[in-house]
């Protein structure tokens, strides 16, 4: 038999050849770690539908960023869960709001640490939906002041980053308004650009204990058969002043974060979110899979689809793996 002169395999027969010719890489400069913060003192609760999570008070944030920088993690978000709730969500905005309390923890305890926050209603609002209720629909322009407030709250409290995930219309101008407004030109805002009413959430809402009491989010959050509505809904946000495209989730939407990276020149994130991040924990803990291999691959994957910024639970895990 006769080969053609160029034999794909030269290349692959040792791991010197197949790291000086690797495409993709992953670093934990490129992990972002969430973090539950809850009311209380000394709280370390895992989160049963995603093993290895905690749900963790402000007295435990200081240790968890020493741990995480020592891993090479520049970044966390952080999500809320209030000591009460009602129907406008107003403890998101609280001056000594959970989420305001852990941005000064985190910025007087590791202020080298790049602190983002997530900026929505539902983990706050008695109903647990996304925004103000109008009628029992989501009401979106009267929704977009109190996401404003959210937003310069955070950033007072010493934020670094801002993220608005509720995917109501024209939030992104409101909040770079209001930003600007209060001489906060500089921070950045990391736009849920394209966010899917997705399955995968499920375990991030018993995280977060933020699941609808009634209907669900599929009237603001985008159908996942539409890819050319993600490119105008990016559009939008661009044409809003966002900083970072966010694609969420991650895994099942490759395709879209690929698209996105073609389209636009903006720094792309991914959210590799709570339901991918639990299934392979599941499939590991039954010894189906490698789960640590499978972690290495799913995360490479975002990355090889475009992302520069991946949104996961799988952060510590990974900068360990890469840190070997």
């Amino acid at each position: 038999m006769i080969f053609p002169e160029y034999r794909a395999r030269r290349l692959r027969q040792n791991e010197n050849f197949r790291a000086l010719i690797r495409e993709t890489s992953i670093a934990p400069a490129h992990l972002v770690y969430p973090l539950f913060v809850m009311p209380g003192k000394g709280v370390r609760e895992e989160v049963s539908s995603m093993p290895g999570v905690f749900r963790i008070s402000v007295d435990q944030l200081a240790k968890e960023a020493k741990e995480c920088m020592g891993l090479g993690l520049n970044a966390v978000i952080l999500f809320g869960l209030p000591d009460k709730k009602d129907s406008k969500g107003s403890g998101a905005h609280a001056k000594d709001g959970i989420i305001q309390r852990a941005i000064k923890e985190l910025k007087n305890t590791a202020p080298a640490l790049t602190v983002c926050t997530d900026v929505c209603l539902c983990e706050y609002t008695s109903h647990g939906h996304c925004g103000i209720l109008l009628d029992e629909v989501v009401d979106n322009d009267s929704t977009l002041e109190v996401l404003a407030r959210i937003a310069l709250s955070h950033a007072q409290a010493g934020a670094d980053m801002v993220a608005p995930s509720d995917m109501m219309d024209g939030r992104v101008a409101e909040i770079r308004g209001i930003l600007d407004e209060n001489n906060f030109h500089m921070l950045p805002i990391m736009s849920y650009a394209v966010k899917y009413a997705s399955a995968f959430y499920g375990p991030f809402r018993d995280a977060a204990e933020c699941a609808p009491q009634h209907g669900d989010r599929k009237a603001y959050q985008m159908d996942p058969a539409n890819v050319r509505e993600a490119l105008r809904e990016a559009t939008l946000d661009v044409e809003e002043g966002a900083d970072i495209l966010m694609v969420k989730p991650a895994m099942a939407y490759l395709d879209v974060i690929s698209r996105l990276r073609d389209e636009f020149d903006l720094p792309i994130a991914a959210y590799h979110v709570s339901g991918e991040y639990a299934m392979i924990k599941a499939a590991a803990a039954n010894g189906w899979i490698d789960g640590e291999k499978v972690m290495h691959e799913s995360l490479l994957s975002i990355r090889r689809a475009g992302a520069d910024i991946i949104i996961t639970y799988f952060a510590k895990e990974m900068a360990k793996l890469l840190n070997k």
